[in-house]
């Protein structure tokens, strides 16, 4: 008799080396794993700390007297802490990749343990569909004694306990291993997007040193050329500004306010990354702000509040300290309006490298004085999408962005030839041009 007992036992046996059985390579590999994944954290660490040391030696050279020596010094210590950028980067890489072998590990293991548990089950089902074993009823209505009847009715209760309980544990095995492939997927974009961070750090290495190369040729190394250079850039910015006026105050736009969007509705972000940001955050003693910024919109320090006051004479949009090769990020979806490069007009110091977008908004962004473009006339884009590198190029004695923002309406891309006949200076750099009401305050919608 006592048929049910022998296959019970079998399987509980048989259950229990799946679910216990000891996996000492995995758990040995899983080990070494997270060992040198901890060593990565510790001299991520140790980057980190050497990051922060070169931004203070950087702020103190930002508080320095303008001159060629510091401005050689910022741009070498910037490519250093580029450098140490990297290191970093590369190490967060190679944690990711291990990160992506331990849970391959885990999801091994996983497989291994659904697979037995789904054979033990099988095996166990099977071998009742099959009548390898008589019914309950039969078992206790065949045994010798009341007390073998209530073992054989103990024996099946416990069975289909013991059945239960595989089926839950395969259940719960499964949704771990749906966990650990999610996990996986989200390493993989991890990793994807470091290896964009990566790619970009290495191109603002190259742009900053294109940019130190240039202007030691420029200079030919001698801090008399050098403040040269400067006056040469602030006399053609002022012959440059007073043309730009005169052209504001004859274009023949009009601007309505009430299409614009409306001030304080923060429908721009920062066309910073997150992690810039929060390091501006970390800088107000440098900057007196929390957002980097040297310059404010018009006449006033802080000038942030509606109306927009701008009468051609103060600042038409906002300077963002950014050491050269920083990605800019578009503050909002839209569509290229257009690009361009002042610097390609002899003696014009204006916006240098600049992108102009339009948004469906009413408004429209600027980005200037840029080491490189990454998009081009007609290319949609989307909030956060690198549209380039920061730099120094056109009117800039130091490495930033400069950040406008505009009533769509009231502005053309043009040059100063097509609308007056302008002869000098920037005459035939095409850019963005406005009437005065059309230049708005970023503050305002940031």
């Amino acid at each position: 008799m006592m048929r049910l007992g022998v296959p019970f036992f079998i399987f509980i046996l048989f259950a229990g080396l799946v679910l216990g059985a000891p996996r000492s390579a995995s758990a040995d590999a899983a080990s070494d794993i997270q060992s040198q994944i901890d060593t990565n954290n510790q001299q991520l660490d140790a980057l980190k700390a050497e990051i922060a040391a070169y931004q203070k030696q950087l702020d103190a050279i930002g508080n320095q007297k303008n001159t060629l020596q510091s401005t050689v010094n910022a741009l070498a210590l910037s490519q250093k802490q580029l450098a140490t950028q990297i290191k970093a980067t590369q190490n967060k890489i190679a944690s990711a990749n291990l990160q992506i072998r331990e849970l391959s590990f885990s999801i091994g293991d996983k497989e291994a343990t659904i697979a037995a548990d789904q054979a033990a089950i099988a095996k166990a089902l099977r071998s009742i569909a099959e009548g390898e074993q008589a019914s309950l009823i039969t078992d206790i209505i065949s045994s010798d004694s009341l007390g073998e009847a209530w073992q054989a009715a103990d024996q099946a209760v416990l069975f289909n306990r013991a059945l239960t309980d595989n089926v839950a544990n395969l259940r719960t095995v499964r949704a771990g291993l749906a966990a650990n492939r999610d996990a996986v997927s989200a390493q993989k974009a991890k990793l994807v997007s470091l290896q964009n961070d990566l790619t970009l750090q290495k191109r603002s290495v190259d742009a900053s040193k294109a940019a130190q190369t240039q202007l030691l040729a420029q200079t030919k190394n001698q801090e008399a050329n050098y403040q040269k250079l400067i006056a040469q850039k602030q006399a053609a910015e002022k012959s440059f500004e007073q043309e730009l006026l005169n052209l504001q105050g004859q274009l023949d736009l009009v601007v309505h306010p009430n299409l614009l969007p409306k001030v304080g509705s923060g429908v721009l972000s920062w066309p910073f990354s997150n992690a810039f940001m929060f390091n501006c955050t970390q800088r107000k003693k440098v900057f007196g702000n929390l957002f980097c910024i040297t310059q404010y919109f018009g006449n006033t320090p802080f000038s942030t509040a509606n109306p927009q006051v701008y009468n051609g004479h103060g600042h038409s949009g906002i300077d963002i300290s950014a050491p050269i090769g920083t990605p800019i990020q578009a503050s909002l979806s839209g569509t290229v309006l257009a690009t361009g490069n002042t610097d390609l007009v002899r003696g014009c110091y204006s916006y240098g490298k600049w992108v102009m977008i339009i948004h469906g908004n009413g408004i429209s962004t600027l980005y200037a004085h840029l080491s490189e473009i990454d998009v081009s006339k007609g290319q949609s884009v989307g909030t956060g999408q690198v549209l380039g590198l920061s730099g120094m190029t056109g009117y800039a004695t130091g490495p930033h962005l400069h950040f406008g923002v505009y009533a769509t309406e009231g502005t053309q891309i043009m040059t100063l030839r097509q609308f007056r006949g302008a002869t000098i200076g920037c005459a035939d750099a095409s850019m963005p041009v406005a009437t005065l009401d059309a230049y708005l305050n970023p503050l305002s919608y940031l």
